[in-house]
């Protein structure tokens, strides 16, 4: 048995460990198209701010790929896949057959429609090396424009700043963290990062760059013009799928995939960022690109690749951040579509605490939820969504950040609230 793994993100480092653990005598052969051993990429915006030293990011030890007998080929990129003869090839010439095959090829980033790009100093900030190009940049420079007010945008404004460099954050959304709030928690967000120094326009959007070799400007959609020495496109991710045959596997958003992690083409598994199963909270197809449901997935897939049927439920959103001294928490579905008559939205301001709580239930079941600030117990609230436990009557008591969401957890005698 040769077993191909496509990433050596945490999904596909889990899944080969996973492999190896059930199957100790098989081939594994592990592709990825960094010269780096399996790090923490979540943490690369530490390193650009420099709290963290780059030393801490590996998640494995050097010896990784020895001591579990991995075949590793690194620095490439897989560019085509035929799953009817098993075969796959990369972009510097290499060929591989398989007798199963995992597909972790992770999420690259959203690419922005705009002109002269290729100037020097212009960077996503996906990987280690992106952010160990942008410190290298960094001394000789004084004015920085991010791109993109999610979660990418935000680390690498607040690792600009933190280096001494004036930072400009261009959102083409109302407010920061769209994809992850409502208006009113992005309002209160927006609020937080001006105070802190940070210059951000709203409503706008490059159209493209100016400079000789390195840029030097970005012209905006609305006839504006802000002057940097250095640019960070920051406006999400995509799945890392461009190899993969759609007349052969199916692909949505991600690769679809059932509950054992296979997709439409036997032999063939995906998982991490790349792959689409259920989402717990909408109840549909969704790629849910977070660290933790990468790991779950990974194991998952390793597993049912070596025989052993285990079965994913299926993922959950959500994330942490502290933006400055703001701590904002979101699970589930926050954005939940107007339409929908099961759908109730019980919300909560208290703004001269700077005190924010959203939740969204489904019938008598929480769906969703966004916190700024108070968000001790957001973990029994993620809980509470994964268990799919009915709250039946006032709701509005859930809001109160002191309330005993410990009764809610399965097994509990007050379950469910009546």
């Amino acid at each position: 048995m040769h077993y191909v793994v496509i990433g050596n993100g945490v999904a596909g480092t889990t899944a080969g460990e996973t492999l190896r653990r059930l199957d100790p005598q098989s081939a594994i052969t592990m592709l990825g198209d960094e010269n780096f051993p399996p790090y923490c990429r979540p943490m690369i915006s530490m390193v650009l701010e420099g709290t963290v030293s780059e030393k801490a990011l590996p998640i494995r030890s050097a010896d990784f790929y020895d001591t579990l007998r991995i075949h590793p080929v690194l620095g490439t990129r897989v560019s085509q896949l035929d799953p009817e003869s098993k075969n796959l090839a990369t972009a510097d010439g290499q060929s591989f057959s398989y007798d199963k095959l995992l597909i972790a090829s992770g999420s690259d980033p959203r690419a922005i429609d705009a002109e002269n790009q290729n100037l020097d100093n212009i960077f996503y900030m996906r990987n280690y090396a992106q952010v160990r190009q942008m410190i290298n940049a960094l001394p000789s420079f004084k004015n920085a424009l991010v791109l993109g007010g999610g979660l990418v945008g935000f680390k690498a404004a607040y690792g600009l700043l933190r280096r001494g460099l004036q930072v400009t954050m261009l959102i083409s959304s109302g407010y920061p963290l769209s994809m992850q709030v409502d208006e009113t928690a992005g309002q209160m967000i927006l609020e937080v990062l001006k105070s802190r120094g940070l210059l951000v326009r709203v409503g706008s959007q490059v159209i493209g760059f100016e400079g000789g070799d390195r840029v030097r400007g970005a012209f905006l959609a609305d006839g504006g013009h802000i002057p940097c020495e250095l640019v960070v496109i920051g406006k999400g991710v995509f799945p890392a799928h461009g190899f993969v045959p759609r007349d052969k596997i199916k692909v949505d958003a991600g690769i679809l995939v059932n509950g054992c992690m296979e997709t439409s083409a036997a032999d063939v598994y995906a998982a991490g960022d790349v792959a689409e199963f259920i989402d717990i909270a909408r109840k549909r197809p969704w790629v849910n690109a977070i660290w933790p449901e990468a790991v779950a997935q990974g194991e998952v897939a390793g597993t049912n690749m070596a025989g052993r049927r285990f079965v994913y439920k299926g993922s959950l959103s959500r994330n942490v951040i502290r933006i400055f001294d703001t701590d904002v928490m979101t699970a589930g579905l926050v954005h939940p579509p107007s339409d929908d008559m099961e759908i109730q939205v019980l919300t909560e301001t208290d703004r001269r605490r700077r005190l924010y709580r959203k939740l969204v239930f489904r019938k008598d079941v929480l769906a969703g939820f966004a916190m700024v600030n108070r968000i001790e117990q957001g973990g029994i609230l993620t809980a509470l969504i994964r268990s799919g436990l009915p709250v039946e009557k006032d709701k509005s008591r859930l809001l109160a950040p002191d309330f005993n969401f410990a009764r809610l957890m399965p097994g509990s005698r007050a379950c469910p609230i009546h």
